[in-house]
């Protein structure tokens, strides 16, 4: 029975959800961070280590401004409403991608999360913000040119945002649509991927529990013959 570790999630359809209740895209976002909570806690009685969140990606910045303003205020809510439950919890935060790019109020607070989450070990929460994969691989053979070490899988592995961190056994995306959207390009070569129809509002802890009970029946053989 395979039991992962990491399980990696493309949050997708809270704006199209929040338009389907004849309401703003924003309502849809609002919505989709309960289910965040929700899926946090299912994966911590699955005994997962490691959750990464596609939370914004690099391309997200086409989006218009008052979207993108109401999402920052939104992440800035999550950690002040949310960062001694988390503590409490033992609930380590760890964000990855570029977030020069937003506002340092928000920086601030992310990396303050982060600092005193550090030493939290019952889940590790991945939050990946201002993040996409090919910028990732790219930056990444940058820094070990300038370090003067080979380009290699295992370099490049070992010097990417998620280095330490085990690659992914399990990717799901919901909203229906069947794309990784350059989301762990690197890091997913061997990940069992799943997609769902259910926009992330309606996405449930029983339905995240049914794909972990799938993977745990899958056989994996890693290119090899067994």
């Amino acid at each position: 029975m395979n039991s992962p570790k990491h399980v990696a999630i493309i949050m997708d359809g809270n704006g199209r959800w929040g338009l389907k209740k004849k309401k703003s895209r924003n309502y849809g976002h609002s919505v989709g961070v309960k289910t965040v909570e929700n899926i946090i806690y299912q994966a911590i009685s699955q005994k997962i280590k490691y959750l990464t969140l596609y939370t914004f990606s690099t391309e997200n910045w086409k989006r218009p401004k008052k979207e993108i303003t109401f999402l920052i205020s939104l992440l800035k809510n999550y950690i002040d409403n949310e960062l001694r439950n988390l503590i409490e919890k033992n609930i380590k935060l760890k964000i990855i991608g570029n977030i020069n790019k937003f506002p340092n109020s928000l920086k601030l607070k992310l990396r303050e999360a982060e600092k005193l989450t550090k030493q939290n070990n019952k889940i590790q929460i991945n939050i990946a913000l201002n993040y996409g994969s090919k910028e990732e691989i790219v930056n990444t053979i940058k820094k070990l040119q300038k370090l003067s070490l080979k380009i290699n899988s295992k370099n490049i592995s070992n010097h990417l945002y998620t280095a330490n961190i085990p690659d992914p056994e399990i990717l799901i995306r919901t909203g229906d649509r069947k794309r990784l959207s350059n989301f762990l390009l690197w890091q997913s070569s061997y990940t069992e991927l799943y997609f769902e129809k259910k926009l992330w509002p309606d996405f449930t802890k029983e339905d995240f529990k049914k794909i972990i009970l799938n993977f745990s029946k899958v056989r994996r053989n890693f290119g090899a013959i067994k």
